[in-house]
Parts: C-alpha cells; sequence; structure tokens
C-alpha cells in the first residue's frame, strides 16, 4: 500500500545550515499495516510523514501508494489517497461550525458538490452511530459547535473525519502529544478500534516509546534520517522499553537521549 524507494531530503543545502532529514530511506508497508515510529529530535520521523503527504518533495527516490507513483504531486492532490491527524487538536475540523457540518464537509470532500439540502435524516443517523462509537457523549451534541469541543474530543472527531472515505493511507502525526495522559490514551484506543474496523495501511508518529510498543503490528525507529530498526511479530509483541533501548544502543553506537520518548 506503501512503497517509499531511497528518498533523501535535505534542507538548506550548501549553507551553514544544511541538515539531511532523510538519508537513502526505504519502507514498504502492506495492506492493514499499522506502523509506529519512534526517535528523537530531529531523528527524521516527521520529515518522513511529510515526506509522504507531500508537504515537502523528496529530493531523490520515489514515492507509491497503493502502486500509484505520487513523487512528484503537490500535497493537495495527494489527499486524495490520504487521511492525515496532525498534533495540534486545533486542525483538523472547522470550530464555528457543527460537529454534524464537519462530518458532512469530511464525507463530501473530493465528490462533485450539488446544489441540496444541507444535511439529510439519514446521513444523522450515520453520523449518530459513529460518533456513539466513541464513547466520548458526542452523538447527543451534534448540533454543538467543535470550538466548544475539548482537545481529546477535538482529536477523535478529527480522527472519525479522517477516515470517513477509507483512505488508502492514514497519517497520525503525534496525534496524542498535545493531549493529558488518559485522554491520549482514549484517543489511541480509539485510534486502534478505527483503524482495526477498517483495515485501514496506518503510519503513526510518536514521541512516546510505550505507545510505540503498545500499538500497531510493526515498529519503526529512526537515527539520522535513517531507519535503524524494524521490528514486526512475535518480536514486536514481547518488547519492552529496555529491549529497543538495547537495541538502539547496538544499532546506532549510541544512548537514547530523548526524555520525553523515554518517560512519556
Amino acid at each position: 500500500m506503501l512503497d517509499i524507494r531511497n528518498i533523501s531530503k535535505t534542507f538548506n543545502p550548501g549553507t551553514i545550515n544544511e541538515k539531511t532529514a532523510l538519508d537513502d530511506v526505504s519502507l514498504n508497508l502492506e495492506d492493514g499495516d499499522f506502523v509506529t515510529v519512534i526517535g528523537g529530535n530531529g531523528a527524521g520521523k516527521s520529515t518522513l510523514l511529510n515526506a509522504v503527504a507531500g508537504t515537502w518533495l523528496v529530493d531523490e527516490g520515489q514515492i507509491m501508494i497503493d502502486g500509484i507513483n505520487v513523487t512528484k504531486l503537490p500535497e493537495h492532490k495527494r489527499a486524495a489517497y490520504l487521511g492525515r491527524v496532525f498534533q495540534d487538536p486545533m486542525t483538523g475540523t472547522a470550530a464555528t461550525m457543527e460537529i454534524q457540518e464537519n462530518l458532512a464537509l469530511a464525507e463530501r470532500r473530493g465528490k462533485k458538490r450539488l446544489l441540496r439540502r444541507g444535511i439529510t435524516k439519514q446521513e444523522r443517523g450515520e453520523y449518530k452511530e459513529l460518533l456513539a462509537m466513541l464513547g466520548l457523549g458526542l452523538e447527543s451534541r451534534m448540533t454543538a459547535k467543535v470550538g466548544l469541543l475539548s482537545g481529546g474530543q477535538r482529536q477523535a472527531l478529527t480522527l472519525l473525519m479522517a477516515t470517513l472515505q477509507k483512505p488508502k493511507l492514514l497519517l497520525l502525526d503525534e496525534h496524542t502529544a498535545a493531549l493529558d495522559p488518559k485522554t491520549a490514551a482514549k484517543v489511541l484506543e480509539i485510534t486502534e478500534l478505527i483503524v482495526n474496523r477498517d483495515h485501514l495501511t496506518t503510519l503513526m508518529i510518536t514521541h512516546n516509546m510505550k505507545d510505540a510498543i503498545s500499538h500497531g503490528n510493526r515498529l519503526i525507529m529512526m537515527n539520522e534520517g535513517k531507519i535503524i530498526l524494524d521490528i514486526r511479530g512475535e518480536e514486536k509483541k514481547h518488547l519492552t522499553v529496555k529491549d529497543l533501548l538495547d537495541q538502539f544502543e547496538q544499532v546506532s553506537g549510541e544512548q537514547f537521549s530523548n526524555d520525553s520518548a523515554l518517560l512519556g
């Protein structure tokens, strides 16, 4: 579903601020893979996600989504294949619109717009069922403005909107980093539920080692623009934070120094 072939990305080339963010990275995700990506600050994990999304075009290499070469496609055209949830809960929803209106916008994204009445009775019923699945009581507040919701409620709604049309690839950009631990755990629970229910191929960037280990069927660790660990199957099921740190030190020759990832 996602095939990344030897991509590289350097920012500010030829200047004193030159930074190689991705260094000949290759990665293949099968249909239904739920891959978590962990790494220290500047490891390249966010650049990898942004390269897939088309936020930045890569300098070299190729990116394929479901067999389609999207390497040169701009971000807005690539969006047809992707669902994305950002770190900031305020991004991804329209604060001044109702919950049901936000869902209607997400459902009609990319479709031909016709002159018609707003939201139908059938659509309201569908939205109510979807919101009930979140377990946050939003199904009884469908006419409430999204700006009145808490950060966790908005992030859960954004997740629902991003997956409403069953994207070929779901990108989660540290989508629980701005939430308190209890709310983050709830949003991750909802994430797992939706991803498994719809068999969505998912790439989740996280700053939290425990979350990276606990979720998904595969874990990737990045360092200095490279993928240095790729753990899956039975090995991932029995993985601990200590195991991950030991493997990082063995492969990279250095100690992992990101406290927020360790303590999160």
